[in-house]
């Protein structure tokens, strides 16, 4: 078991999600336990640097060494791996957590539209006459950004596969609400990310950030078609996860900052129900019976 195995030396290649995820488990059982990234920071794909070195803080409490920047060149034997950097990483068990890749070669074969994933509109019909498609090989529109992509969440599949159920038995339904979000914790800490939480901020963007210990929130906004300004993601840690699910339903609805009670200054505070209007709180509650 791995439990008599405390010396074993195990080497996580990729410090995304499921990556971090194997180097908690095992942390717990082993002290040996290295992570190596290309990137230069852990969950680069969904965490900004205030949030990442947090995470990255609570593994290495908890025997978890990290070589960011760095990729593996090759493997010079069966348990000896070369680093780009020159360095050389002798394990026992190798974990390849490098991300995956959407298998489009059935439609695109077939003459169907693909770009990284499935191309789908908003009924989840591709362009092949009668074919629709749901799930994590498919590409959806991003609310926050308006660019189609893969979004490869449990959310975004079940309601892709509900409207393309729909459309396929003759009603006319669209999904238009997807927007990437992840949720993980580790050693009891708790993430939360959706939209474009973790984006550098441009022309016509602004952000807010609150730092508290190991508690952190970034909240990103933008503006608009309409050039109301809008939120457009967020980055939640620790005790901050509290009030997720309201700024998912903002970014959602992509409700204007101007119509929420308190508008923007509530919304960064703490936001509440009453942020909304009557209609809207009523819609909400009427959902959650």
């Amino acid at each position: 078991s791995v439990k008599s195995q405390c010396g074993v030396r195990v080497l996580v290649m990729g410090a995304g999600l499921i990556g971090l995820k194997a180097a908690e488990s095992l942390s717990a059982q082993m002290k040996d336990v290295t992570v190596i990234d290309l990137a230069d920071k852990v969950m680069p794909s969904v965490l900004d640097t205030e949030a990442s070195d947090i995470i990255r803080g609570r593994l290495e409490s908890n025997y978890v060494r990290f070589i960011l920047g760095s990729g593996v060149e090759r493997f010079t034997d069966a348990n000896t791996a070369k680093l780009a950097s020159g360095e050389s990483i002798t394990f026992d068990t190798l974990i390849v957590a490098v991300g995956v890749r959407p298998n489009t070669e059935l439609v695109k074969d077939a003459g169907g539209g693909v770009g990284r994933g499935i191309i789908c509109d908003a009924h989840q019909k591709t362009s092949l006459d009668g074919i629709y498609a749901a799930g994590d090989c498919t590409e959806s529109i991003d609310v926050t950004d308006g660019v189609s992509k893969i979004m490869a969440l449990l959310p975004n599949a079940y309601n892709q596969g509900e409207v393309a159920g729909a459309n396929m038995a003759g009603h006319d339904i669209s999904y238009t609400g997807a927007i990437p979000m992840n949720a993980i914790g580790f050693y009891g800490l708790h993430v939360i990310s959706a939209g474009a939480g973790n984006a550098p901020i441009t022309d016509g963007m602004s952000e807010y950030t609150r730092r508290d210990g190991d508690n952190y929130k970034r909240l990103v906004f933008g503006t608009n078609a309409d050039g109301e300004e809008v939120l457009t993601g967020f980055i939640l840690v620790g005790e901050e996860v509290a009030r997720a699910g309201i700024y998912t339903s903002i970014i959602r609805g992509q409700i204007p900052l101007i119509v929420l009670s308190g508008g923007k200054e509530a919304l960064c505070d703490k936001p509440q129900m009453l942020l909304f209007n009557e209609a809207k709180r009523r819609e909400k509650l009427a959902r959650a019976v």
